[in-house]
């Protein structure tokens, strides 16, 4: 059972992912909250395996409920819930220690996958966040980015191939099926890549593999 924490201000938002996940055996709801505080409290009483997180909430917001979770219990997994005008917190939630980030209106089946790549240990995210996280990249950059500049003297052929299917936000047992590969030998792949490349987790892989081109199709 992956037992959350939904954090939102928005009453009707919590009602409707309350709804989704009662239709569901292995995710439980253990509690509720309508602010970063609260979240806090919370997430050191229940001690849950996944919590939605909101950034925009009155009083503490997402990203500084989401380092203090973090600082607490490192083994929380937390996914950011972001609007479309949320682009300048994208980073600073991941910085803060967050698995992921998903837009509001994902799909019900995709956000139930989400949480559930997320109590595994994966990175789930929103594509249309993910090219607003890579459109911050490039507008901070001087140059753009070239395949050539890819800091990975060391990087595998097989390694360029998981790195492009992460950059369309496959999950571990996606990229083994596309790859036919197990799924223990991905995340050896994917752990080569953060340390050969210096990003830290699959989100931050993903970002790179666009702005490099190297996506699979």
């Amino acid at each position: 059972m992956i037992r959350i924490l939904v954090v939102d201000d928005q009453h009707l938002v919590r009602m409707g992912l309350r709804m989704l996940f009662e239709q569901t055996q292995d995710i439980r709801i253990e509690g509720e909250a309508d602010n970063g505080a609260e979240a806090v409290r919370l997430a050191e009483r229940l001690t849950p395996d996944v919590v939605l997180m909101d950034l925009r909430m009155p009083g503490m917001d997402g990203i500084t409920a989401t380092r203090r979770i973090m600082a607490a219990r490192p083994a929380t997994r937390v996914v950011a819930l972001t609007t479309f005008d949320d682009d300048d917190h994208l980073y600073p939630v991941l910085a803060a220690g967050a698995c992921g980030f998903l837009v509001k209106d994902t799909p019900p089946a995709e956000l139930l996958e989400a949480v559930r790549r997320a109590a595994d240990g994966e990175s789930p995210f929103s594509r249309d966040a993910l090219d607003r996280l890579v459109a911050q990249a490039l507008h901070t950059r001087a140059a753009p980015v070239t395949p050539e500049d890819l800091p990975v003297p060391g990087i595998t052929p097989r390694e360029r191939e998981v790195l492009g299917l992460l950059g369309v936000g496959l999950s571990n047992k996606e990229i083994a099926d596309r790859l036919h590969l197990g799924v223990t030998t991905v995340k050896t792949h994917v752990a080569g890549l953060m340390a050969k490349t210096g990003r830290d987790n699959r989100i931050r892989l993903a970002v790179l593999a666009v702005l490099t081109g190297i996506t699979a199709d």
